[in-house]
C-alpha cells in the first residue's frame, strides 16, 4: 500500500510540473486583451491604459482585441472560448456577467463554470440629471414632479446599468417614470437635450461636460462616496438613499482553468498597475476610479452584484424588448 501511494503521489507531481513550469515561465509571448467592446469607448480606454501599464510591469506587449457586440457578450463569450493559458483575458463591465444571467434566458457562456475572474481595476459611478427643461433642483422636486405628471426617462438600452441604476432609484425613492430605451448614449443624451425625456442615469464621463457647462443639472451620484470630478455633487445616501449604489466597474477576466498562479500573477501586475500615479491620474480624467482587489474579492463582488441587480430586474420586472 506505502508504494501505491507513492506512485500516485509521484503521478499527480508529475501532471503538475509542466503546470507549474508554464506559471513560472509565464509571460514569455505577447499577451491578447480582449476588449467586448468597439474602440474609443470608455472599456476600450480604460483597458489601454491599464494594459499599457501592465505591459510594462509584465515585460510582455499586451495587444488589445476589440470584440463589440451584444452589449458585452461577443467579447466575453471569446475569452470564456479561449485556451486557459493566460495569453488571452479580457475586461468586462458588470452587464455581461453580473446583469445578462438574470435578463437573458440563454448566454452562450456560464459565468461560474467558464469564466475566471482576476481582479477588478476601476469603477465608474452613475449619476442622475435631468433635462434642461425640467426646474427639480433636488430629488424631493423630481418625487413630486412625477406625482405632479407622467414623465420619462433614457437609458442606454434595456437591462444596461444606467437604465437599471434608474429602476433600483425609482424603487427605493418612489419616483414615478416610463422607460424609454435607446442604442446607446449618444442619442439618449441627445433626447434629454432636447427634452424628449425628463432624467437620466449614465457613467460620469458620458455627462460630465454637460454638468459641467451647466446644460444638464446633475441631482446625485450612485457611489458610496462623492467623486473629485464633480466634488459638490451630493450621493444618494447623503440624499436619504443610502440603497441606492450603481456603480459601474471593469474587472480583467480570463477562461475558467487558467493555472491558479497565473492568475495570481496577472492579479498582482493588475493591483501594480492600478496603483500607480499615472494611471490614476489618466484613469480620473475618464472619470474613473482607480480599483484593485484580491481574487476572491472580485469573485465576491460579482456575486453580490449579480444578486443586486437580479432582485433589481424582479421587483422592476424588466424584461428584454
Amino acid at each position: 500500500m506505502p508504494g501505491l501511494i507513492r506512485s500516485v503521489a509521484l503521478a499527480v507531481a508529475a501532471l503538475l510540473l509542466p503546470q507549474a513550469a508554464q506559471a513560472q515561465d509565464y509571460p514569455n509571448r505577447p499577451i491578447k486583451l480582449i476588449v467586448p467592446f468597439p474602440a474609443g469607448g470608455p472599456a476600450d480606454t480604460i483597458a489601454r491604459v491599464v494594459g499599457g501599464k501592465m505591459q510594462d510591469l509584465i515585460g510582455q506587449t499586451i495587444v488589445i482585441d476589440n470584440r463589440g457586440g451584444a452589449g458585452g457578450i461577443t467579447g466575453v463569450d471569446a475569452v470564456a472560448k479561449a485556451e486557459p493559458n493566460g495569453y488571452t483575458i479580457g475586461i468586462t463591465s458588470p452587464g455581461a456577467i453580473a446583469i445578462n444571467p438574470s435578463v437573458q434566458t440563454t448566454l452562450p457562456y456560464n459565468v461560474q463554470k467558464d469564466i475566471k475572474a482576476i481582479s477588478l481595476v476601476t469603477k465608474v459611478p452613475e449619476i442622475l440629471v435631468v433635462a434642461p427643461n425640467v426646474e427639480a433642483k433636488t430629488i424631493a422636486e423630481l418625487l413630486a414632479l412625477s406625482k405632479a405628471k407622467s414623465i420619462n426617462f433614457a437609458s442606454t438600452g434595456t437591462g444596461s446599468m444606467p437604465h437599471l441604476a434608474a429602476e433600483l432609484f425609482k424603487l427605493k425613492s418612489g419616483v414615478q417614470a416610463v422607460h424609454i430605451p435607446y442604442r446607446g448614449a449618444a442619442p439618449a443624451v441627445n433626447d434629454l437635450l432636447g427634452g424628449q425625456v425628463q432624467f437620466m442615469f449614465a457613467d460620469i464621463p458620458v455627462l460630465l461636460p454637460h454638468v459641467q457647462a451647466g446644460t444638464f443639472k446633475a441631482l446625485g451620484i450612485g457611489s458610496a462616496k462623492r467623486s473629485p470630478a464633480l466634488p459638490d455633487l451630493k450621493t444618494m445616501g447623503e440624499q436619504g438613499l443610502p440603497d441606492v449604489l450603481a456603480d459601474n466597474w471593469y474587472a480583467l477576466i480570463a477562461p475558467s482553468g487558467t493555472p491558479p498562479e497565473i492568475v495570481a500573477k496577472l492579479n498582482r501586475i493588475a493591483n501594480e498597475a492600478v496603483k500607480s500615479k499615472d494611471v490614476i491620474d489618466k484613469l480620473a480624467l475618464q472619470g474613473a476610479d482607480a480599483e484593485g482587489s484580491t481574487v476572491e474579492g472580485i469573485n465576491q463582488l460579482i456575486v453580490a452584484e449579480t444578486k443586486k441587480w437580479g432582485d433589481v430586474i424582479k421587483q422592476s420586472g424588466v424584461k428584454l424588448e
